[in-house]
């Protein structure tokens, strides 16, 4: 059996985790073993798990030459619990598996992870706004229509084209967008765009789309400066001039061309001191703490 390039994309662990067991089935030797007095058919000692599963990991370019022999039997012992192997009497569920000479056998069961259902269809992220229906309070019924009187000639001029009977005519009324439809529109291109670009069929398993703030991304979208920053309605809330011409000068040292001051030893580490004595006295950091946790979990 070839072993195959596991790329990136969703489900990526369950795929390297069937794809080594497949392997690992197809190509651990099974033959009879006696243990006390008794003979086990197709079967394997501990330590030829570790030799064959080890030199398949080696080989795999989806793990390298650099796996060792104490992390295969760390990966067996998972095997051992997940029930892709178990002991000639039958018992597993246990990370009791040591690299010896007991005795291991593969269950007729799959030990293989199923992969989640695909839905059937992909459900629209935000629905848009039904730009036919009509506005509250308006109905079709009570417009107002001039009565013509039909002879046959005009009745020849309208239906000589139609073929069977003329469908009945429906009025679309035209309405405005709100700012409210707007942020709508916004947020689902931008959750539709992110879930082409990742490749899925859902958003669901990567972020809740409630928590998605619409007036953000139009925020991000139409505030944008001549330098591709995005820029801050309440002018109130930007940095001082000061901390942004310190942090531009660590940025470009040591050869900072709008440094007009004479420098001295260790000039940086103290502007940088300064930089941080401004951000360290703020009652909130810069990712609000909702986000500065998600960021520390994730760097964690």
């Amino acid at each position: 059996m070839e072993p195959r390039l596991v790329g990136p994309g969703p489900y990526r662990a369950t795929r390297l985790w069937n794809e080594i067991i497949e392997l690992f089935r197809a190509e651990m030797p099974l033959r009879k073993h006696r243990c006390r007095f008794k003979s086990y058919e197709r079967c394997f000692k501990a330590s030829e798990a570790v030799d064959c599963l080890h030199e398949l990991l080696s080989s795999n370019q989806n793990f390298g030459p650099e796996v060792t022999r104490n992390q295969t039997v760390k990966l067996l012992k998972k095997f051992l619990k997940n029930h892709v192997i178990e002991d000639i009497k039958g018992r597993w569920g246990k990370e009791d598996f040591q690299d010896d000479g007991h005795l291991y056998r593969f269950p007729p069961s799959s030990p293989l992870k199923p992969y989640p259902k695909k839905p059937s269809c992909v459900n629209e992220v935000i629905k848009f706004p039904d730009w036919n229906e009509p506005k509250a309070g308006t109905s079709q019924e009570h417009v107002p229509v001039k009565s013509v009187t039909m002879n046959s000639e005009m009745w020849y001029k309208r239906h000589s084209i139609a073929i069977g009977e003329v469908p009945a005519c429906k009025l679309v009324f035209h309405r405005e967008l709100t700012q409210a439809n707007i942020e709508e529109i916004w947020k689902s291109m931008t959750l539709s765009r992110l879930q082409k670009v990742l490749g899925l069929d859902s958003l669901d398993e990567v972020l809740d789309t409630k928590l998605v703030n619409s007036k953000h991304i139009v925020q991000n979208a139409y505030n944008v400066n001549k330098q591709g920053i995005v820029t801050l309605e309440d002018k109130s809330k930007e940095l001082p001039h000061w901390i942004l011409s310190a942090m531009k000068c660590l940025a470009n040292w040591p050869s900072c061309s709008d440094l007009k001051q004479p420098t001295y030893s260790e000039f940086e580490r103290d502007v940088f001191k300064t930089i941080v004595d401004y951000f360290g006295q703020m009652k909130e950091p810069l990712l609000t703490f909702h986000f500065f946790d998600v960021f520390v979990s994730v760097l964690g």
